[in-house]
């Protein structure tokens, strides 16, 4: 198989501290060296968050403007996927970085249950986060918990709400959510395949079920998602040193099943996003 493959980091999320571990990247200054490192190993696509000094998540657009300045300084050409997620803020709250134009930003269709809580997604909210995204000219990156999710999306890029092509992540393996299951995973590719056979799509693992998801999202021929935010682990008795070897891995992968990992050049092609 010869199609490249695009390989996101996610690089510091909303809930791993370093009391977790100590290589999850906290101030800004970290993130864009652990992100560097990323990008160097492979990982064309950092998907992004921001805490505050006390490690509890924002969704603060001046951080968000700090760390976007940063990656483009030193990861030239690489995407920049900033997080509209519910962890880091409420309402209105969650899109106010998206005039600051990354490249791309998560988008949850729908709500659905996390480890103690409700992760609601009204369709309100997803709507104006949707509008605001074709106001900015930000690509959405579908963030798929659920099979109805493949769906609604669909259906709104249908519509003409979200624009352009769909990309849609699976996300399997968050608690009291979708598990982390082959037969599953494999109804989702069938499903987006059916529904909308232009879309890219993408595959990402919680915990230990991410190497897992890896390997079937590149074996499948679809892209996948790495980094410590999904997980903070080698294996069970060795913590992950690094974003960056966890992307190392998701690049062995490629290797063993013959993809080559896409550059950015190509991520940004085969996604239809604008030159670096």
């Amino acid at each position: 198989m010869s199609k490249p493959c695009i390989i996101c980091v996610a690089i510091t999320g909303s809930v791993p501290t370093k009391k977790n571990n100590p290589a999850v990247p906290v101030t800004i200054a970290e993130q864009i060296e652990s992100t560097q490192e990323a990008f160097e190993a492979g990982a064309s696509i950092a998907h992004c968050h921001v805490r505050n000094d006390d490690q509890t998540p924002t969704s603060d657009p001046e951080r968000f403007a700090r760390l976007m300045e940063g990656l483009h300084k030193h990861c030239p050409g690489m995407i920049v996927q900033l997080s509209t997620g519910g962890r880091s803020g409420a309402g209105h709250e969650r899109g106010g970085m998206l005039p600051l134009r990354p490249d791309m930003a998560s988008l949850s269709v729908g709500s659905n249950n996390f480890p103690t809580r409700v992760y609601e997604n009204s369709p309100d909210l997803v709507d104006w986060l949707a509008s605001e995204m074709r106001t900015y000219e930000v690509k959405p990156e579908i963030e798929a918990f659920d099979l109805s999710h493949i769906h609604q999306a669909v259906k709104m890029n249908r519509e003409g709400r979200i624009a352009g092509t769909l990309y849609v992540q699976f996300v399997m393996g968050v608690k009291n959510a979708m598990p982390v299951d082959k037969d599953v995973f494999d109804y989702y590719v069938k499903t987006i395949q059916r529904l909308a056979p232009e879309a890219q799509w993408c595959g990402a693992g919680v915990g230990p079920g991410q190497i897992l998801v890896n390997e079937w999202s590149i074996a499948a021929g679809g892209h996948t998602r790495t980094g410590l935010e999904d997980n903070m682990r080698l294996d069970r008795d060795t913590l992950a040193p690094s974003n960056a070897a966890l992307v190392r891995r998701a690049a062995a992968l490629c290797e063993t099943y013959e993809r080559p990992v896409a550059t950015w050049q190509q991520a940004r092609k085969i996604l239809e996003l604008r030159p670096g």
